[in-house]
């Protein structure tokens, strides 16, 4: 009997050390989504509600504020990490796999990136965020491009760190500004990094 429960408590291991990580990545889904249609300062029980869970489980996740801002940055930092690859393994072109994660990156960067702003209080969390997202995201756009390159028999004019800065300032004030598209002006830096012309 004894042996039988354990076994059924092994078992259900997996299952509950599942759970919490399960229900982190709903509660930053949620955040996320708040704060890009209500500000990073949005109350805690809008995101509670979006969630679909009480109060106190988002404290009990993340007692502060800015754990709960880092913790949202990081998370679509990954997500768009991790769209790259899948990306350039489900598209018909790398070409077509480059602009569809640099259509991400841009949306990322205009609806998310006051996440980092935020946070500017604190001088060395702002610089390790930064280090943070250049470390995760310069290698997949280096991976995509390499990829969109060699099937256009073209050298790489440019790195992956020059091209992101490049969309990075493309995107400045995007936010505050309908009239400004920015997906349009990045979309025509990649047609002019894979242009035959490019040195």
């Amino acid at each position: 009997m004894v042996d039988a429960e354990k076994e059924q408590s092994r078992g259900a291991r997996p299952q509950q050390a599942g759970r919490p990580r399960r229900d982190q990545q709903v509660l930053l889904d949620a955040a996320a989504a708040v704060f890009v249609t209500s500000g990073v300062d949005a109350p805690v029980r809008e995101i509670a509600a979006k969630a679909g869970v009480g109060v106190g489980t988002i404290y009990r996740h993340f007692p502060t504020r800015p754990e709960l801002v880092v913790a949202v940055y990081r998370h679509q930092v990954e997500a768009c990490a991790d769209a790259g690859p899948r990306l350039l393994a489900e598209s018909a072109t790398p070409e077509a796999a480059l602009r569809a994660w640099v259509a991400l990156f841009v949306e990322f960067l205009v609806t998310k990136h006051g996440l980092a702003g935020a946070l500017q209080g604190d001088g060395a969390g702002s610089d390790a965020l930064h280090a943070y997202f250049v470390g995760r995201l310069v290698p997949v756009c280096g991976v995509l491009l390499e990829a969109a390159l060699e099937s256009a028999g073209k050298d790489q004019p440019v790195d992956a760190y020059n091209v992101l800065k490049g969309i990075g300032n493309l995107c400045i004030g995007a936010a505050d500004d309908t009239r400004y598209d920015a997906t349009v002006l990045v979309q025509l830096l990649v047609s002019g990094v894979l242009s035959p012309e490019a040195r």
